[in-house]
């Protein structure tokens, strides 16, 4: 209720100020998807986002702005998500978008999919970072990551379609103690209806994802445009026109083209699995 609040009376602000969305989002520095989904409550925002909206609206007064900080605030109290975006405001828009996202496209040629990876397998590759993190910031980081994989749950879970990279199955991340149980995860998860699982064979050589991992966004509203996702070492691209995210629909679609079946995928992971 706090968010539908904030989100009503930040529309009639924006209204009332003769601005759009566009020029919202260009404020902020986001994408107008962002705004789209924080006015109409699928999306929470963040203190300092809030206050550089308010100012854009010429909202001056100071009562009336720590008012809507003091909602914004506690709206954010009741998700664990919202929590993120003090330190690590971008893993948390990525996150908010698997959890309001009714479909899911995944590629991931060289790593298994976060929402798929085991604890073990997470933390292996936390500890491989060259920043070299602390025991407790992996800590919290694996405990993230474990939170987002809720979103497989329930009946509201969304379909996803992952492609992964063969390559990605056969890298000993940490040991055979933490692949073979990661491998037997990505199997039990496979059988579940709303996900389809398949495998890029290294066989495959040239295709069109060479350039790299990348998820795929799409939503119930149809007023929401699909986003794309491309995560790189300094932070994560995010894309909503239809000119960038039809290039990506349409290289995941070759890309399942090229890709084995869900029947020989699972085989090739049980075999891989065996080997270890």
């Amino acid at each position: 209720m706090r968010r539908r609040r904030l989100a009503t009376m930040l529309v009639r602000l924006r209204e009332e100020a003769g601005k759009t969305p566009d020029q919202a989002a260009e404020q902020i520095g986001c994408h107008r998807s962002k705004i789209s989904r924080i006015e109409n409550a699928h999306l929470g925002i963040s203190v300092g986002e809030l206050r550089a909206l308010l100012a854009f609206y010429e909202v001056t007064d100071p009562e009336y702005v720590e008012g809507l900080v003091g909602l914004a605030r506690r709206s954010r109290e009741r998700g664990w998500v919202q929590r993120l975006w003090n330190d690590l405001p971008s893993y948390a828009d990525h996150i908010d978008y698997e959890q309001t996202a009714d479909y899911i496209r995944s590629f991931q040629p060289l790593l298994i999919s976060g929402l798929f990876q085991t604890g073990d397998y997470a933390r292996a590759l936390y500890r491989a970072n060259p920043a070299m993190l602390g025991d407790d910031e992996i800590d919290r980081l694996v405990d993230v990551r474990m939170q987002r994989q809720t979103v497989l749950e329930g009946e509201q879970a969304p379909r996803i379609c992952l492609i992964e990279g063969e390559a990605a199955l056969r890298s000993n991340v940490g040991s055979a103690r933490v692949m073979v149980p990661q491998l037997e995860h990505l199997l039990a998860l496979a059988e579940r209806p709303n996900v389809e699982l398949q495998v890029l064979p290294l066989s495959a050589g040239a295709h069109p994802g060479l350039t790299g991992a990348f998820v795929v966004f799409g939503f119930p509203n149809p007023a929401f445009s699909d986003v794309v996702t491309v995560e790189h070492p300094t932070g994560t691209l995010y894309m909503e026109t239809t000119e960038e995210t039809s290039t990506y629909t349409l290289t995941f679609d070759s890309l399942r083209s090229v890709a084995m079946s869900p029947a020989a995928s699972r085989d090739l992971i049980q075999r891989i699995k065996q080997g270890l």
